[in-house]
């Protein structure tokens, strides 16, 4: 159904026509017959718009109930946070890397399997980003490589067995930047420091471009 100030506008409408259909009328001598049929098909017009724009509003509600529900179902399932951005969805994932490895781990193949399904399902013309991390260790211009092959890893899953299209989907390198490190400071070898080697994914569904250090 139409909201108050939408069926106001709509009946606002049909008043200013049928005002000027019967001005017409009496300056033309229209039969009324001729008349009321004419302000039938007017308000039959309006109803039909008011039945597509009422299943249009149902169909997007719809919609956004069932992302809410793919939503808190990456949360519970995988312990998923999400950021939300002008435009954007930044979704912190569970994946994370050996020290000194950019292959994926068998165990993180699965939330990404469930990503790319929400972004084929919802957001298929969306620019997909995924940045990626290192820990501390090592030199500034490595990890700058390091995080590069890590999202590398990731983007080659998400286009294979994710099913994304590869040019929807760009890597860019945040290696070490401390400023976005989850355990400050926190650096391997073995599992200290896991946190912080990682990837992050965002979904740009505006239509622009991220610009940062990649491609």
């Amino acid at each position: 159904m139409l909201r108050r100030p939408e069926r106001t506008a709509v009946n606002a409408l049909i008043g200013t026509l049928v005002f000027v259909l019967v001005t017409a009328g009496c300056a033309s001598g229209v039969k009324q017959g001729d008349l009321d049929s004419a302000i039938a098909q007017v308000r039959e017009e309006m109803r039909s718009g008011d039945d597509q724009l009422s299943s249009q509003i149902d169909g997007l509600d719809r919609r956004v109930s069932s992302l809410e529900s793919e939503m808190q179902s990456l949360r519970t399932d995988f312990n998923v946070s999400m950021e939300r951005m002008q435009g954007m969805l930044r979704f912190n994932v569970p994946v994370h890397f050996e020290y000194d490895v950019a292959d994926l781990r068998e165990l993180d193949k699965v939330v990404l399997e469930r990503f790319s399904s929400v972004v084929k399902r919802y957001y298929a013309d969306a620019i997909v980003t995924i940045e990626g991390f290192a820990d501390p260790a090592g030199s500034e211009a490595y990890n700058l490589s390091l995080g590069m092959r890590r999202a590398g890893s990731v983007k080659q899953y998400l286009t294979t067995s994710g099913g994304l299209q590869p040019d929807r989907v760009k890597t860019v390198s945040y290696g070490e930047a401390p400023d976005r490190q989850v355990v400050p400071g926190a650096r391997g070898p073995g599992m200290a420091g896991v946190e912080n080697r990682r990837v992050a994914l965002v979904i740009d569904y505006s239509g622009s471009t991220r610009t940062a250090r990649g491609m």
